[in-house]
């Protein structure tokens, strides 16, 4: 509601946005007026404050005096519900990262998930950036593909034998991906890694791979060796458990460091396997490569008989329809996926070129196998996301409203003397409370840890669910609107102009 009043010499407007969602109301009201208006002021704001419901929210809540006055949040049943989690199973979660220890407080518990939202068990209603991790591209629950999920159940939700669904999101996956001649679907990004790096050993007959601090590639044994993303949100080196036998094989080079790359090739010749990395880093934040440093391990991979593999479990179809290696236009031998590729279900899948990976049993001497790998609940999901995807438009419009996000972000914290850069490519972003640009994990790791954390709680309290770490990438989806976005850089403001 928009009145312009004048009384004298006074002149002021005040706007009443009720912005009303399912627990609470926010009202923004902006005031020009000339010291004789006081009086006015006091007389109208009674009038004013009737358009607002009776309350800002369910006992408990607060509202802040601010530019904008956003009410928060409390959490008293997913304490309860989280409480009781953590007698139950190691953390109280199912994921390390999801218990929020790198950002102080206690995780919140979903109920249910629609579009661009979240509601957790205290019926608070947020606007969701993790995206399930990344798999929630078109938004979460979208009608089409829960539909044809619906209709695929019907007939059986596991064969544990060959079907259809197999064929027809493979050949989308082969029609999309330039690496990928030939795939084997699994059931997670873990497992498909797992498999990769087999593979990878496997066809070139050789032992050692190259990988790069803060890059994350599951939780395998040779793997977990400076591995970002849980491991460093926890604090963890590596992990208990792992063999040093098991990672004596696996060397780490800087992210955008061509030159470690190019030493460990020269001090073991014509050892390495494969060199292994995620395209965009996602698990130490967001870090962007240099295009330069891509095609510099494309030169060295193939001038020393190893394979370029790209993990794009968490890029692939993601930043663009053909994954990190169409945005760059840069080509591995050998590429890991997951989350998109399933809709939001379980799955995984690695491929490559036809002649390595016929060296995968059935077809070559290469075991690998999966009890639930194919099932036609995931590859409906798949099938009917993909098809969204490759929709003309899509990852610009993805992007478009990435970099809205984003560059609103970094502007209000500079407005509020906060140090901070950000990045973003397709539906994939993220920022760090540091001067930038952060180039490696190294670098990364330089943020400030407790201001992130302060960060976090305070756009959770006021309805935004950001990553729990600030070693994780934020996801962007088709369902997000520009008001979505606005909302979220001025909730943004109101933070940091308290950090």
């Amino acid at each position: 509601h928009r009145s312009t009043f004048s009384h004298y010499t006074a002149q002021f407007t005040i706007t009443v946005k009720d912005v009303l969602s399912y627990h609470h109301t926010i009202i923004i009201i902006t005031m020009k007026f000339a010291t004789s208006a006081l009086a006015l002021v006091a007389m109208t704001a009674p009038a004013v404050l009737a358009f607002a419901p009776p309350s800002f929210g369910r006992p408990g809540t607060s509202v802040h005096s601010t530019a904008v006055e956003t009410p928060t949040y409390t959490f008293p049943k997913s304490e309860e519900i989280f409480a009781e989690a953590q007698t139950l199973m190691p953390g109280g979660v199912s994921s390390p990262v999801r218990a929020f220890k790198s950002v102080g407080g206690n995780p919140i518990v979903f109920d249910r998930v629609k579009g661009a939202y979240a509601w957790d068990v205290d019926e608070n209603k947020f606007i969701d950036y993790v995206g399930t991790w990344g798999p929630a591209i078109l938004g979460h629950a979208d009608d089409d593909v829960l539909k044809a999920v619906g209709e695929t159940m019907a007939k059986g939700t596991s064969f544990g034998a060959p079907c259809p669904l197999e064929n027809e999101l493979a050949k989308m996956v082969i029609d999309a991906v330039p690496s990928v001649d030939m795939v084997r679907f699994t059931n997670s990004g873990t497992e498909a890694c797992m498999g990769m790096i087999r593979l990878v050993r496997a066809f070139t007959g050789r032992e050692k791979v190259i990988k790069f601090e803060g890059c994350y590639h599951g939780h395998a044994d040779s793997f977990l060796v400076q591995a970002g993303s849980g491991v460093a949100t926890l604090g963890l080196p590596d992990s208990p458990g792992v063999p040093p036998a098991a990672t004596a094989a696996t060397y780490c080079a800087p992210y955008n460091d061509l030159d470690a790359v190019k030493a460990i090739f020269e001090e073991n010749k014509d050892e390495i396997a494969a060199i292994i990395l995620e395209p965009i880093v996602g698990n130490s934040g967001f870090i962007k490569p240099d295009k330069a440093f891509l095609e510099g391990l494309r030169t060295l991979s193939s001038d020393n008989g190893a394979l370029l593999v790209f993990d794009e479990v968490m890029t692939g179809f993601r930043v663009a329809y053909g994954g990190a290696q169409s945005y760059f236009g840069v080509t591995p031998d050998v590429t890991t996926m997951g989350k998109v590729i399933g809709g939001g279900l379980p799955v995984g899948a690695y491929g490559g070129r036809k002649d390595i990976m016929e060296t995968v049993a059935p077809a070559g001497p290469m075991y690998q196998a999966g009890t639930l790998s194919g099932n036609p609940l995931a590859m409906t999901a798949g099938i009917e996301t993909m098809k969204k995807l490759r929709e003309p438009g899509v990852y610009d419009e993805l992007e478009r409203k990435a970099k809205k996000l984003v560059e609103g972000i970094v502007e209000a914290a500079k407005k509020h003397g906060q140090p901070i850069c950000g990045d973003y490519a397709g539906g994939m972003f993220g920022w760090y409370f540091v001067d930038g640009p952060v180039k490696n994990f190294a670098e990364a790791a330089k943020g400030d840890s407790e201001k992130f954390g302060k960060w976090h709680r305070m756009m959770l309290e006021r309805g935004v669910y950001l990553a729990p770490s600030m070693y994780e990438a934020g996801f962007m989806s088709m369902s997000h609107t520009d008001e979505d976005i606005e909302k979220t850089i001025a909730i943004a403001d109101e933070v940091l102009s308290q950090m």
